[in-house]
């Protein structure tokens, strides 16, 4: 059973196997906490995010998708980078949402974490709305959970059974009003209740 739960803090101080970052498509930091991931992690991240871009999305990394890291000078291992919507530029599907928290927890299970802490991705300066956010959080990160309990999970490598789990999925939020969001979301769908969006 995965605990998961919501907390107020800092994401970059986090004992956890990965933290996910609420990165833009450049991958080569900004502001809020994709800046503060990028100063806490130093060089090495910004590195690692450079060759990413060169190799694997020379284009930027989409809106929903996740590519994950290693974690510079972080106390976690990895981090997962996901490129939220942005509700200024029109970016409002809620699916993305969904997918940024689901392939978040995916990749990082991919890799081996067992412990992810998540940020409200697209709740700051990309415009949604707290609540929103929460519910779609909790969302995406179901449908994963759901996914690694299947018996065959079709979307991560390696062969049938490979026992990927998580055990810990952690919402760092950094003000009250987000934490209460999520508290409330959770609160009112609890994980092991939630059907898959479709």
């Amino acid at each position: 059973m995965t605990q998961v739960e919501a907390v107020k803090g800092d994401i970059t101080t986090q004992p956890v196997d990965a933290i996910v970052n609420a990165a833009n498509s450049t991958l080569l930091g900004g502001g809020g906490v994709d800046g503060a991931i990028h100063a806490a992690a130093g060089p090495a991240l910004l590195a690692e995010c450079r060759e990413v871009r060169r190799t694997a999305y020379p284009s930027g990394l989409p809106v929903g998708y996740a590519v994950v890291t290693g974690a510079g000078d972080l106390p976690c291992r990895w981090v997962v980078h996901t490129v939220g919507p942005n509700w200024h530029r029109g970016e409002r599907a809620e699916s993305s949402l969904v997918s940024c928290f689901r392939e978040s927890v995916l990749a990082a299970a991919a890799v081996g974490a067992r412990s992810i802490a998540l940020p409200a991705v697209s709740a700051g300066v990309y415009g949604w709305a707290g609540p929103t956010v929460a519910r779609l959080a909790v969302a995406g990160v179901a449908e994963a959970l759901a996914e690694l309990a299947a018996p065959e999970p079709e979307s991560l490598p390696g062969p049938a059974g490979t026992g990927l789990r998580v055990e810990l999925v952690r919402f760092v939020l950094f003000n009250d009003a987000l934490l209460g969001d999520f508290e409330a979301a959770l609160a009112a769908n609890p994980l092991g209740g939630l059907e898959p969006t479709p």
